[in-house]
């Protein structure tokens, strides 16, 4: 813009804009820890010296963001609310143990991946890979009717029944294929096998975490491009900005007008627009059973 401005004075006017949204970014992971469903996910980051891991939660109308210098399950306790009550989505992670399996759903786009793997092994691990590949194709296939609306949930609970049936008898197969890297996956798996079906018997949460993955890609990018941040004030800048921009984004919100919003409005003392959407809907967020 040709404005001469100094690298000191860019600092510091990342800490005012952080400071200027805090209260809605810490209202909007509020209401993350009030949802009925959310995906989860995170990546490496650095922190100075130190390695560190950005994590992201993706609702229906809100993603929040956090670098924390841990990838243990208490920061994803942390990012949801030790009450968080919803159904959540990701990947086998360890991290994730902490919440029960019958509120789990595993990411199958993950499950695709150990899939692919199992077969590039060759052999009787070949075998067991491609056929759980069939059934994995089965299973998106019927989810993308319900999807499009074309299959009712019911439709897909009677379709799924056999699908499972397959799926499960292969990963049992698979613990004693002869490929001790397929048989550790099978055995891994088969330990959270109630969570591979949440998404049947609750078709508000998805089958994939892929909401999650795409919100992560910008702090990827991010990484990337500069190395990640020199200090925990540069941490909460970019937790802050992550968060603004994903919330405004995902309810196709103008972020440039609201951030310059937010910055007029602690000029005057005032407080800063919500990233909460409209009114009545605001309710329906705070209160997911209502």
């Amino acid at each position: 813009l040709g404005v001469a401005v100094g690298l000191g004075t860019i600092a510091h006017l990342e800490q005012a804009t952080t400071q200027a949204v805090a209260e809605p970014v810490a209202e909007a992971r509020a209401v993350v820890q009030s949802q009925p469903a959310a995906y989860v996910d995170e990546t490496g980051w650095r922190e100075g010296r130190q390695r560190a891991w950005l994590w992201t939660a993706v609702t229906q109308w809100v993603t929040v963001f956090v670098i924390r210098r841990s990838r243990g399950g208490h920061v994803a306790q942390e990012l949801l609310g030790k009450g968080f009550w919803g159904w959540l989505v990701t990947d086998r992670w360890s991290g994730y143990t902490w919440d029960p399996t019958w509120r789990r759903q595993l990411c199958w786009a993950h499950l695709v991946r150990d899939i692919e793997a199992m077969i590039a092994r060759g052999g009787r691990s070949a075998e067991i890979g491609e056929a759980l590949r069939v059934e994995a194709r089965k299973m998106f296939h019927w989810w993308h009717r319900v999807r499009d609306g074309t299959l009712t949930p019911a439709s897909l609970r009677t379709y799924m029944q056999p699908i499972r049936r397959e799926v499960e008898r292969l990963l049992e197969a698979g613990q004693t294929c002869g490929s001790p890297k397929t048989e550790g996956t099978c055995r891994e798996i088969l330990k959270l096998r109630q969570a591979l079906w949440t998404f049947v018997r609750h078709p508000e949460v998805e089958p994939t975490n892929t909401a999650a993955e795409r919100a992560i890609r910008p702090g990827v990018l991010w990484r990337k491009g500069s190395f990640g941040t020199h200090s925990p004030q540069g941490s909460r800048f970019v937790e802050a900005m992550m968060t603004v921009v994903a919330t405004l984004k995902q309810q196709h919100r103008n972020v440039l007008d609201s951030l310059a919003a937010a910055c007029e409005a602690t000029l005057r003392g005032e407080p800063a627009p919500s990233l909460l959407p409209p009114p009545a809907e605001s309710q329906q967020l705070l209160h997911p059973a209502a």
